[in-house]
């Protein structure tokens, strides 16, 4: 396995290896020189168990080709990626832009919770890098803070675009990549290991929570802890712990970090726009990202001061001139009043800042702090909308209604609409979709009436047609037998349902054969009606004089023949 390079090593005979500038789970960053460029870079060299995977280096190789397609002043610069052969192994490096300053972890340590306007002039910049990526079809899928850049010029920059996807599809596994991305990682990475567009807007907005309160929303002692909580928890509203966040990104928070990637901003292009409107909304002035906190006093050039002739003070440091005394120490109570006198300024200070902070609250609750923004509800779960209108401090009033291309439950329309500015405690009527309309359940032998009013109520058409008609034992003539289509078939709005009436009960068939009666000696009219009867015609023979009076002297075919019905029987008449 290969030893970390030294300083000096030159890799594929361009780039020189200096001073190591950060380390991660899965690789060491080194600052460098692009020694045929003559300009300076960073170069990353990745883990030696990770270089020596052949599948992990295809997908390294293959990533960083698509990392540097992304030309985005709010992306590091991609230039090269490399291997380097050596007797021991394989060493892995990508060279990048070099980016002198610190990382949001870093500026996070130091100071904390950043505030609302610069946590919001952290993640703009982010959210614009991110949606160049997204444009171009790439997900980064390890959006956190170690991986955002912050520059001594207060540049913000996303770093390491395609490396963990990289490790993940080549099957590796490392603790310190988990540990460093499980507390940004969305429910559906956790759960499936997916990710897509919407991925990446979970973990930024769980980073602006962090930046809004200082600390993720979720910790644990085990990666597997905090994994849980993420698919199993709704991120809380980050006003809980900094009292200075507004609903508004309260409410944006949750969108953002929604466990259903669907009820999420699509990508971080939509997301800068929800941004951008809240923070026009609160009026949330424009600031500069916060700079890379100051090194420490061991880590700062030491400047040696000139002799001076006389003793002097500067920031507490006494210079003396060399062989020269000490002056005498202070009386006691010079410096118990000056100790006195550091209280009561530090008190009077403190009183300065409170009105400050009095008199900032009262003008942003006078000015923007009465009005919330409606937020975007359309489409997501009735209990979801009336959560988010709640977090935005409105009251929500729903009805329902139904709706050819919403599932039943969701919000089919608001009023008003969203982005609309509000006073605080404002009604917002909601209409909630039933779904596409149900042919109603009409029961057999309704009335035609009463099944024509119960279909039009399930906002359908009833259609009556002298061909849907069928015969029932139970159902009387003419009342409704059952509907076409059945009853819960889904409809659009005003589909046809035809009414299927009843003919009745069913006469019993025809016999297959009939037995002619003997009906000689009855008058030919008689003798018809009775053939009549069973099923079979009666014709009198021409042949013979006399009407339907005159009776029948023989028939044809006989008495007792079995015949089939329709059959014509013959009757010779006369008179007796």
């Amino acid at each position: 396995m290969n030893a970390p390079p030294s300083a000096g090593t030159l890799l594929d005979a361009r780039y020189r290896v200096g001073s190591v500038i950060a380390r991660g789970g899965m690789s060491t960053v080194y600052r460098g020189t692009d020694t045929r460029l003559d300009r300076p870079v960073a170069v990353k060299i990745m883990d030696p168990r990770m270089a020596a995977d052949p599948a992990f280096r295809m997908r390294f190789e293959r990533e960083a080709r698509s990392a540097a397609r992304i030309d985005h002043p709010a992306v590091v610069d991609v230039f090269d990626q490399g291997a380097e052969i050596g007797p021991d192994g394989d060493t892995l490096f990508l060279v990048m832009e070099l980016v002198e300053g610190c990382t949001l972890r870093d500026v996070l340590r130091q100071r904390g919770a950043l505030g609302v306007p610069a946590a919001l002039a952290v993640l703009e910049p982010v959210l614009l890098g991110l949606a160049e990526a997204h444009r171009l079809g790439m997900v980064h899928r390890d959006v956190k803070p170690e991986n955002v850049l912050i520059s001594t010029a207060r540049e913000v920059k996303v770093a390491d675009f395609g490396l963990v996807v990289a490790a993940a599809e080549a099957g590796l596994s490392h603790a310190g990549l988990i540990m460093g991305t499980v507390a940004y990682l969305s429910p559906e990475q956790v759960a499936t290991g997916a990710a897509d567009a919407r991925s990446d807007v979970y973990s930024a907005g769980i980073m602006l929570y962090e930046m809004l309160t200082g600390t993720p929303p979720y910790s644990g002692d085990t990666a597997i802890s905090v994994a849980y909580r993420h698919v199993n928890s709704d991120v809380p509203p980050p006003s809980l712990i900094a009292g200075d966040v507004p609903p508004e990104l309260d409410a944006l928070v949750r969108r953002a970090t929604h466990r259903d990637p669907a009820a999420r901003p699509a990508d971080a292009t939509a997301m800068l726009a929800e941004l951008r409107r809240v923070a026009a909304a609160l009026e949330v002035p424009r600031v500069p990202p916060p700079g890379p906190p100051p090194r420490p006093v061991e880590e700062q050039a030491t400047v040696p001061a000139a002799p001076v002739r006389s003793p002097a003070r500067s920031n507490g440091t006494r210079m003396l001139e060399r062989g020269a005394a000490a002056p005498p120490e202070e009386p006691p109570t010079h410096l118990a009043a000056r100790r006195r006198s550091r209280r009561v300024f530090a008190v009077w200070i403190a009183i300065v800042l409170v009105l400050a902070l009095a008199v900032g609250v009262s003008a942003w609750w006078l000015g923007a702090g009465r009005w919330t923004a409606m937020p975007s509800i359309v489409g997501l779960q009735q209990t979801a909308a009336e959560k988010l209108l709640a977090d935005a401090d409105l009251v929500p009033t729903s009805t329902d209604s139904y709706d050819d291309s919403l599932a039943a439950g969701l919000v089919a329309q608001t009023d008003p609409g969203p982005d609309a500015r509000l006073l605080r405690g404002s009604t917002v009527q909601i209409v909630v979709s039933r779904g596409r309309p149900v042919v109603p359940a009409v029961a057999p032998g309704t009335s035609v009436a009463d099944a024509q009013a119960a279909i039009r109520n399930a906002e359908l058409n009833p259609v009556q047609s002298t061909t849907a008609a069928e015969y029932s034992a139970t159902v009387p003539q003419g009342a409704v037998v059952r509907t076409n289509p059945a009853a819960g078939t889904p409809l659009p709005s005003g589909g046809a349902v035809t009414l299927v009436l009843s003919r009745g009960a069913e006469p019993p068939p025809p016999p297959a054969e009939v037995a002619v009666p003997d009906v000689t000696g009855k008058r030919f009219g008689d003798a018809a009606k009775t053939l009549q009867k069973l099923g079979l015609d009666a014709e009198q023979d021409s042949g013979f004089l006399g009407g339907r009076d005159s009776r029948v002297q023989y028939q044809d075919p006989e008495p007792g023949s079995q015949v089939p019905p329709g059959t014509t029987i013959t009757l010779h008449t006369g008179f007796f």
